[in-house]
C-alpha cells in the first residue's frame, strides 16, 4: 500500500505519474503553483476543524490536482506531502523564487523603509523572488516582485547554505512545540530536523518515522547506547531529537511544549516512561 502522505492518490483521482501502479477512477497531470501565503496548513481531508499534518511556507512549490469547495488539493514540491489547503493560498509558479529567508523569521514590507506597517511576516526558508535593492537610512532592502521589501541580511540565495545544520537547531531555542507545525512560529520534532537539514542544504523528509528510514547510517544500539556526538539523531516511535553535545539532546518536545535542551540519559529515562517508550534507532550524518 502506497503511504497516503507522500503519494497523491484516492479511489477517485490519483496524479497521472501513478497510473499502471494504483487505481483510481481518473488521474490527472497537475498544474504547478506556489503558496503565496506566509503559512498555510496542510490537512489530510478538507475540514478546517481537523488536525494539521504539516504546513507549507511561502514560495514553497506546489502541484495542484483539484480544487473544491474553496479547498485545494496539492503535493508539495520540497517534500511530497499531499494534503487539502485553502485555495485562496495558491499563486501562480512564476515568477521563480530567487532567495530564501535564513533568520528565524523577517517582516515584509510595502516599500524600502522599516517605518511603514509590515504587511506580513516570513518565517525560516520561506522563499521569495528579489528584483532588485534599495537603502534607506543605511539600511539594505531586497526588493521583491510583487513590490513589497524584506532586509536584505535576512535572505540569502537558494542556493547558499548554513554551515552548521545544528546550530539552525539551535536558534529554535524556545520556539513553541505545535503538532504539525513547520515555521518559527510553532513546530514538531521532525519539522525542527527537517528545517535545519534544509537550511543547510540536505533534503529530509517530513515526519520522523521518514527520517528514521532515509537519513544518515544507523549506529549499533543493541547494547545500549553508544557514545554519542552533535548533531546524531535519536529516535523513538513517534518522536526524534538531535544531539547538541555528547549530552545534550534538542528536540521540540510536548513536555516542555518548546525547542528544549535537557540531558540525553534523563529525556531517555522520561521518555521511555510515556507515550514513546524506549529508543528505537540513533543515525549519524556523514
Amino acid at each position: 500500500m502506497l503511504d497516503r502522505r507522500v503519494n497523491a492518490w484516492r479511489p477517485d483521482l490519483a496524479a497521472a505519474h501513478l497510473q499502471g501502479t494504483v487505481e483510481a477512477a481518473r488521474f490527472v497531470t497537475g498544474e504547478s503553483r506556489r503558496i503565496a501565503a506566509p503559512l498555510v496548513p496542510l490537512r489530510r481531508d478538507p475540514d478546517a476543524d481537523q488536525a494539521i499534518d504539516t504546513e507549507l511556507l511561502f514560495g514553497e512549490p506546489v502541484t495542484l490536482y483539484e480544487t473544491a469547495g474553496g479547498w485545494a488539493w496539492v503535493q508539495s514540491g520540497t517534500d511530497g506531502y499531499v494534503g487539502w489547503l485553502k485555495a485562496d493560498a495558491l499563486g501562480e509558479a512564476d515568477p521563480a523564487p530567487t532567495h530564501k529567508v535564513m533568520t528565524l523569521r523577517s517582516f515584509l514590507y510595502p516599500g524600502a523603509d522599516l517605518r511603514f506597517p509590515a504587511r506580513g511576516c516570513l518565517s525560516m526558508l520561506a522563499q521569495v523572488t528579489v528584483v532588485g535593492e534599495r537603502e534607506t537610512r543605511g539600511t539594505r532592502y531586497a526588493m521583491l516582485a510583487d513590490g513589497s521589501a524584506m532586509i536584505a541580511d535576512h535572505l540569502a540565495p537558494l542556493d547558499e547554505t548554513a554551515a552548521d545544520w545544528v546550530a539552525v537547531a539551535e536558534s529554535f531555542l524556545g520556539t513553541p512545540y505545535l503538532w504539525g507545525g513547520r515555521s518559527s512560529l510553532g513546530l514538531d520534532c521532525s519539522a525542527l530536523v527537517q528545517l535545519a537539514l534544509a537550511a543547510s542544504g540536505i533534503p529530509a523528509p517530513r515526519d520522523s518515522d521518514m527520517q528514521a528510514r532515509d537519513l544518515g547510517e544507523a549506529i549499533d544500539i543493541s547494547s545500549g547506547l553508544p557514545a554519542l556526538m552533535r548533531g546524531d539523531l535519536i529516535f523513538w516511535k513517534g518522536h526524534v531529537g538531535i544531539m547538541s553535545d555528547a549530552a545534550t539532546l534538542l528536540h521540540a518536545n510536548g513536555h516542555t511544549m518548546t525547542v528544549a535542551r535537557e540531558p540525553v540519559a534523563g529525556a531517555i529515562a522520561r521518555i521511555a516512561a510515556g507515550e514513546f517508550g524506549a529508543v528505537t534507532a540513533v543515525k549519524r550524518l556523514s
